[in-house]
């Protein structure tokens, strides 16, 4: 095949593999050399504390990208094919490393996120002064904003029929994955000047994280363990998913968010197993079908970031004030006096991962028991979670607090001691992440108020000091809600119909 370009450059963002890459793929396959760029991006890096298990991350999976793509290279006969790492603005970064190695076009996949589309559209307009072609393409989702829409041509914003026509539109083609290899004899050897190793997560200005006793090897091939290791309990997963004390997701969320895993090689996984029969596969699937729903809804509707999907409920009068202040740190730190919610903000705490039933309670909790504006909680979880992604996180939190697309109904309220005892029935959960209760029988750990006083005092449990009494009645705080979504979606042209039952919880594929 002739190549259309003698040389081009692959901007890897949040794709770090070589595996199944597209942008990856466009390039070798239209370019006579080809080199490979991931940036730390300082722009980004400004807004993060020093110690993120995100960047540690990152950092670890970008060195075995580096190592993959010199073995790729040296499988076809390039010596030094690696990666080139800069620490520095994107913006400029790219423009001035694509000039330098007098490339005809920079190649890289689609980010969708609002802030990641203003930074493209900025490295867009350097290149083309430049005279440099910048191409990007789908890559980290099956179908992306326009490609599954109502017989009107509009997005959906219910998830039930956008799923009917997701799977109706799906086809062996859309999950083939990119056949890198058979063109990888188009890597370029790095340049002398660019050889230097990646920086040191120190010089990065970061400092290192308990990732590594986490259940969260990064990189590809912590990826690939994950996934062996689900397969095994994919088949089981729509049985052991919402129990947080069970091993029950695939753990791989973080590994999605930054591309360490091909999307398509998981969706193929699951419609093949679905299409067998497996209810696991199915449900793991609607998940995965969910995450393109929410890309989507972000794409068409990026108010969503800062306002609620559904106008009327910007209208929802918050709790604000130094007590709507209290509240939220003892949400925040797991002082709630609910022994679920404050379990799984222990959880989030100190791994930096929630269990998705888990974000359901959380978030119910803080927007409907504490009253709590969901932006709030938004922000604390992008700030604590591995796998943080916008439009997943909005998506959710919006769903939970009954503002966004294809909602939960307002007067849906999460009754988080009923919640406890259906999805942790033996406490294991809560044992594990507030070991001060350890000793309380199973009935009693899910609502230590209730408990008699001789059974708290045999568990060494003083409510007051060992654990916290509830900030909050959950009737009385039901009440309020009710009466407080009633009001903002009343308005000033009175009452509205009521709304339809809404399908499964969904959230990120955890």
């Amino acid at each position: 095949m002739d190549k259309e370009l003698d040389s081009a450059l692959v901007w890897f963002r949040r794709d770090l593999r070589a595996d199944d890459h597209a942008a990856l793929y466009h390039a070798l396959r239209a370019a006579r050399r080809v080199w490979c760029v991931f940036v730390f991006d300082t722009d980004i890096l400004q807004t993060l504390p020093r110690r993120d298990r995100r960047v540690e991350f990152i950092h670890a999976s970008v060195r075995e990208l580096d190592e993959e793509l010199r073995a790729l290279g040296a499988r076809h006969g390039v010596a030094h094919a690696g990666l080139i790492v800069l620490h520095g603005r994107a913006t400029q970064e790219i423009p001035r490393l694509a000039q330098a190695l007098h490339v005809q076009a920079v190649y890289a996949n689609h980010d969708y996120e609002p802030a990641a589309r203003q930074r493209d559209a900025r490295v867009r307009g350097r290149l083309a002064d430049a005279g440099i072609v910048l191409h990007t393409s789908k890559d980290q989702v099956v179908f992306e904003a326009d490609e599954v829409l109502t017989g009107a041509g509009s997005p959906y914003s219910v998830f039930t029929p956008y799923k009917t026509a997701w799977l109706k539109k799906l086809e062996p083609f859309y999950l083939r994955a990119y056949p890198v290899e058979r063109h990888a004899a188009a890597l370029a050897s790095v340049p002398e000047a660019w050889r230097a190793a990646a920086p040191s997560l120190e010089a990065l200005g970061f400092e290192r994280t308990n990732l590594h006793e986490l259940r969260l090897p990064p990189g590809i091939h912590g990826a690939a363990e994950l996934l062996v290791d689900f397969l095994e309990r994919m088949d089981r997963y729509h049985e052991t998913r919402d129990f947080p004390a069970l091993k029950g997701p695939s753990y791989l969320s973080t590994h999605l968010r930054f591309g360490t895993v091909s999307i398509r090689r998981l969706a193929r996984l699951a419609w093949e197993r679905t299409q067998a029969g497996s209810l696991g596969a199915q449900t793991w699937l609607s998940e995965l079908i969910w995450r393109d729903f929410y890309f989507q809804v972000l794409h068409h509707h990026p108010h969503v970031v800062d306002h609620a999907f559904r106008p009327e409920y910007d209208r929802i009068k918050w709790e604000h004030g130094k007590h709507a202040e209290q509240l939220f740190a003892a949400w925040c730190e797991g002082r709630t006096g609910y022994p679920i919610v404050d379990a799984a903000m222990q959880q989030l705490n100190q791994t930096g991962y929630m269990h998705n039933r888990l974000r359901m309670i959380a978030a119910s909790f803080l927007t409907k028991d504490l009253g709590i504006d969901w932006r709030w909680g938004e922000r604390y979880f992008a700030e604590k979670l591995n796998d943080y992604d916008l439009a997943a996180n909005n998506g959710g939190w919006q769903w939970a607090a009954s503002t966004g697309c294809d909602a939960q109904p307002y007067f849906r309220i999460f009754n988080p001691v009923s919640q406890s005892r259906k999805f942790d029935p033996q406490g294991r959960f809560i044992r594990r992440y507030l070991p001060q209760l350890a000793r309380l029988s199973s009935e009693a750990i899910h609502a230590p108020w209730q408990a008699r006083p001789v059974e708290l005092q045999a568990a060494g449990v003083t409510l007051g000091r060992d654990y916290p009494q509830p900030i909050v009645s959950h009737e009385e705080a039901r009440s309020r809600t009710l009466a407080r979504y009633g009001a903002a979606r009343d308005g000033p042209r009175g009452p509205r119909r009521q709304e339809p039952a809404t399908p499964r919880s969904p959230g990120v594929e955890d």
